[in-house]
């Protein structure tokens, strides 16, 4: 969650980052009231307070004096009586002003480029020349018919759209992925997790896909359970509510999951394939760091995943998120975008992101420096999202009769 007391205290230019990010003046118009309803609920009720302390110290003049006590007792008694809608009052402006507060995303960095859609996306760098075919290369889906890879129709039976069924040779290389993103990042020095698959709503909010993105969200019925969107939220989670040692920080976590999402809004978009599907492997990596050094995490995490694709011997490009463009947690957020020489483009299949103390204030993950308590960053990103890279790889590693070799260095896990 946002820092409410730096929009209060700043309000004009917390407002001009968060306007940055797409908040239209309306929200932010209508959190100016909340805390102006806030500020006089809570002058009232200090005033009332104040009141009653004043008359609760005349209780031992007034014995001491030896005067009656009865009136007095009966100010007090009325004050008590009359400061309780007041502060119901102020509960209901302060969890108002909370519940409001939670659907407002992160301020983006100051770095972080001006810019509306993914068309103000900034490349940083190319890494790696896509390969130049003799031959007009196939799209995935093209591939996959030749090599009996997906049935898409099946998967469509037994669950609905967008789900897919890998088989045989496809099915190992998810396997080998997998393993080798895993053993990749374990060398890293990010320590490996199983994780639960599903996670209750406080987790949720707490990495802020909830409330805002409930839509998005399976979930279980009649429970406060839902499958998780990304591996983020348990592992971001598993240090909710706690403190932490300085000593421990930067704490790097990967785990492998499945994905669920129902790509709210995304129809009509990437219908044929695999590119966007209700459930989806990925492998991630979190960290949970000291604010002091938060940026250079974020730097290895983005040269770590690049190194991963370089690996694999895929050509992709580093390319910085717009403020229009930028996730709801993230302040800042890199992605990877690999080439699909199908498809003739790049497409993201990495997404790494800082969200300083945003998510940390949600979950309250906390650290101890020296006699305080501050909140730590969390980062996060992907290294990788398998079913992309099993994509990349038959569209890059294609032969003219639509065969499709396997990346060196993944041999050893086939």
């Amino acid at each position: 969650m946002i820092d409410l007391k730096y929009l209060q205290n700043n309000f004009v230019e917390a407002s001009a980052k968060l306007q940055k990010k797409g908040v239209e003046s309306a929200t932010l118009e209508n959190l100016q009231i909340l805390f102006k309803r806030l500020k006089e609920s809570n002058a009232k009720l200090e005033s009332m307070k104040a009141e009653q302390n004043a008359m609760s110290k005349l209780f031992g003049q007034y014995k001491k004096e030896g005067k009656d006590i009865g009136e007095l007792k009966a100010k007090v008694d009325a004050n008590k009586e009359a400061m309780l809608p007041v502060q119901e009052k102020a509960r209901e402006a302060q969890e108002a002003l909370y519940e409001v507060a939670l659907a407002i995303p992160n301020f983006p960095d100051e770095s972080v480029p001006e810019g509306a859609n993914e068309e103000d996306n900034v490349e940083l760098r190319k890494v790696l020349e896509p390969r130049s075919f003799g031959f007009k290369p196939k799209e995935h889906w093209e591939l996959s018919q030749i090599n009996g890879w997906i049935d898409f129709e099946r998967g469509v039976k037994l669950a609905k759209s967008r789900f897919a069924i890998l088989k045989g040779e496809a099915s190992r290389l998810e396997r080998a992925l997998i393993n080798f993103f895993l053993d990749i990042n374990r060398k890293k020095g990010f320590e490996e997790y199983s994780v639960p698959f599903i996670n209750n709503a406080m987790m949720l909010q707490g990495t802020g896909q909830l409330p805002k993105f409930g839509d998005d969200l399976f979930k279980i019925e009649d429970e406060d359970l839902y499958l998780i969107p990304t591996a983020e939220v348990p592992l971001t989670n598993m240090y909710n509510d706690e403190i932490l040692s300085e000593k421990a920080l930067p704490l790097l976590m990967t785990a492998y999951t499945p994905c669920f999402r129902k790509e709210a809004g995304s129809a009509g978009r990437d219908t044929r394939g695999i590119i966007r599907q209700h459930q989806f492997s990925k492998v991630e990596m979190v960290a949970i760091a000291h604010p002091d050094n938060s940026e250079e995490v974020f730097e290895m995490m983005v040269e770590h995943a690049s190194d991963i694709l370089s690996q694999l011997k895929l050509p992709h490009r580093v390319v910085e998120l717009c403020g229009g463009d930028l996730g709801f947690s993230a302040a800042r957020t890199i992605d990877l975008e690999v080439w699909l020489p199908g498809q003739n483009k790049y497409r993201e299949i990495s997404s790494v992101s800082n969200t300083r103390d945003f998510q940390a204030r949600r979950a309250k993950i906390r650290f101890k420096d020296g006699n305080k308590n501050r909140l730590v960053h969390t980062l996060n990103g992907s290294a990788l999202a398998v079913g992309r890279t099993i994509v990349a790889i038959m569209e890059n590693y294609q032969n003219e009769d639509g065969t499709i070799e396997i990346p060196e260095v993944l041999k050893r896990y086939m």
